[in-house]
């Protein structure tokens, strides 16, 4: 068979695929036949509904014994006073000041979660102070400087006080870079309680 009887049949099996098509086109005004819908569109359970699958029924089921959800990372320690000087003793900030990028997102993380009864430069006189919420302690203080950085990341994480919780919010990393923001804001107040050279 030579190359033009080739191309010949080639077009006629076109042309008659061609006209099958057009012959058999879709008809807008019926649906379509679906081979296994469900595979498509499953039918989901509402997440409070009742679902015959389970033995209590219940559609929200607790997650496997001894799995945490991913991304998650657990934090080994509880609110407590004892737990609070554990975290100071045994954590240590990975990212040191000289990490300036590191120490930029935590005045970010610190402008979004802590100015608000922190104030600007950490002396507890944000908005929500001078509108009647408790005034936290200035983080420049004697106090608040001695603390370990692991034990200002426990308190980031766990709260205290009236302070809450904010360790699901921010994640681990962004409570270490705070951690560096607070410290530079003590550096920053240190330098301006030491008394400046009398003018000649």
């Amino acid at each position: 068979m030579n190359t033009r009887a080739i191309n010949l049949v080639l077009i006629l099996l076109l042309a008659t695929a061609g006209i099958l098509a057009w012959s058999i086109r879709k008809d807008q005004s019926r649906p379509n036949f679906e081979i296994m819908p469900d595979m498509a569109r499953s039918v989901p359970y509402d997440s409070f509904s009742q679902a015959e699958a389970f033995p209590d029924a219940k559609t929200m089921q607790q997650p496997a014994p001894r799995t945490i959800p991913r991304g998650f990372r657990p934090f080994a320690y509880e609110a407590t006073e004892e737990d609070a000087i554990r975290a100071g003793e045994e954590l240590t900030n990975p990212y040191s000041g000289e990490d300036v990028e590191e120490a930029r997102q935590g005045g970010r993380v610190y402008l979004s979660f802590c100015l608000p009864c922190h104030g600007p430069k950490g002396a507890g006189d944000g908005a929500a102070v001078k509108r009647g919420f408790p005034a936290p302690p200035a983080l420049s203080s004697p106090d608040s400087r001695a603390l370990p950085d692991g034990r200002i990341f426990h308190l980031i994480t766990r709260g205290q006080g009236n302070m809450p919780a904010h360790g699901a919010q921010i994640s681990q990393e962004d409570r270490w870079r705070a951690v560096l923001h607070i410290r530079s804001l003590q550096r920053s107040a240190e330098t301006n309680e030491q008394p400046q050279p009398a003018s000649p």
